[in-house]
């Protein structure tokens, strides 16, 4: 199954996520592909936030935490099949793939590059009956840049929520920490 969640900054998605991963589990661990790079302190206390909020002492969970700023696909195949699995965030891995690119690499992946690899994952998870849920910023609320490299980074971004909102099973958007379904599991 195929999990969509997207929502504005700091709105609560991450918490929504893990929660479908969770149940999605049946107590087997969790895995948690984490693209962010930490570049400042503020990023160094976010990832530490969210690592503390996965294993409470009282967790009875495991969470298996993969950290690729860009290898996704390599994450998702170290995910046993019929596992669970958080993709947090496609926002910064979007950013990663177009501005950044690997250490060892002169240039970046190109958007279609990108797009590509992200096919690939989704594609991999429902043949290995893996349940992806994958959380996402939607930059569409605010109105359009006017720098041609931040407009065509939004671009690429709602590319992919577009190609994703059809492809998932169930779409979920968070606000102010209450999830809404815009597309939900058909029940047979």
């Amino acid at each position: 199954m195929i999990v969509f969640v997207s929502g504005g900054a700091r709105s609560g998605k991450s918490h929504v996520a893990e929660q479908c991963v969770l149940q999605a589990a049946n107590g087997q661990p969790c895995f948690y592909v984490a693209t962010a790079s930490v570049y400042d302190g503020e990023m160094a206390e976010r990832v530490a936030r969210h690592q503390a909020e996965r294993s409470p002492p009282q967790a009875s969970t495991q969470w298996v935490t993969l950290e690729v700023p860009l290898a996704i696909d390599q994450a998702i195949a170290q995910v046993p099949d019929s596992h669970a699995v958080l993709l947090d965030c496609l926002t910064l891995w979007a950013s990663q793939v177009m501005f950044n690119g690997e250490e060892d690499e002169s240039e970046p992946f190109s958007s279609h590059e990108g797009f590509s690899l992200l096919v690939r994952c989704v594609q991999d998870a429902r043949a290995r009956k893996i349940t992806l849920v994958i959380v996402s910023n939607d930059l569409n609320e605010a109105p359009l840049p006017n720098d041609p490299v931040t407009l065509r980074y939004v671009e690429f971004l709602q590319r992919l929520h577009r190609w994703l909102a059809n492809e998932a099973d169930s779409v979920i958007e968070v606000v102010a920490g209450q999830p809404i379904e815009w597309k939900a599991v058909a029940n047979s």
